[in-house]
């Protein structure tokens, strides 16, 4: 047994290592919904494609796998009402829900939940079942993202994928190799506590 499954109670996720209270889980939503906004504004436009690569998945996934489901979905529907509200905090500084990528912010609602209740579970804890959080998360996100990317911006299906999934393969499996270090080490720091 490690010794960060040996100081966690099952169940628990990074943040409940944090003293409980309710000043704490504001503190933890609003948290994430900036950290998700600031990652946003790091944004590189894809070449024929109007979806830029951000760091606001990364960060969304992050959120919910440490905040866990509730405070996860919690803080990114901050940040999406934010946004919407026009807040600039979407990609490259944008705001409104008339995007052809907001799909891909609602997606990043659902999987915060997704990767939350996992990481319940345990799977932020070794580096494997980590990437397949984050791969299941981001499965999530392009399931919203891409189908609503088509409708917004009248592409086909098999347009959308060119243009809202592929191009961002690579970056998807360097931000679960990202987190695979990342969250374990996470665990294994707060054990030694």
């Amino acid at each position: 047994m490690s010794t960060a499954t040996a100081t966690a109670r099952p169940g628990e996720v990074l943040a409940d290592l944090l003293p409980a209270s309710r000043v704490r889980d504001v503190a933890l939503v609003a948290g994430g919904a900036v950290l998700t906004g600031l990652a946003a504004q790091l944004s590189v436009p894809v070449p024929g494609s109007p979806v830029p690569v951000t760091g606001q998945t990364f960060a969304a996934l992050l959120v919910g796998t440490a905040l866990g489901a509730r405070r996860g979905f919690l803080s990114l529907a901050l940040y999406a009402l934010a946004g919407v509200a026009g807040l600039p905090w979407f990609a490259g500084g944008t705001s409104g829900a008339g995007a052809v990528s907001f799909g891909y912010v609602l997606g990043m609602l659902l999987a915060s939940a997704l990767v939350g209740a996992l990481a319940r579970r345990g799977a932020d804890r070794s580096p494997l079942r980590t990437a397949g959080t984050m791969i299941l998360g981001e499965a999530v996100i392009y399931a919203v993202g891409v189908p609503y990317l088509a409708l917004a911006a009248h592409l086909s299906a098999s347009q959308a994928v060119a243009a809202g999934l592929t191009p961002f393969l690579i970056g998807d499996a360097l931000k679960a190799a990202l987190a695979m270090g990342a969250l374990p080490t996470a665990w294994k720091l707060a054990g030694k506590r």
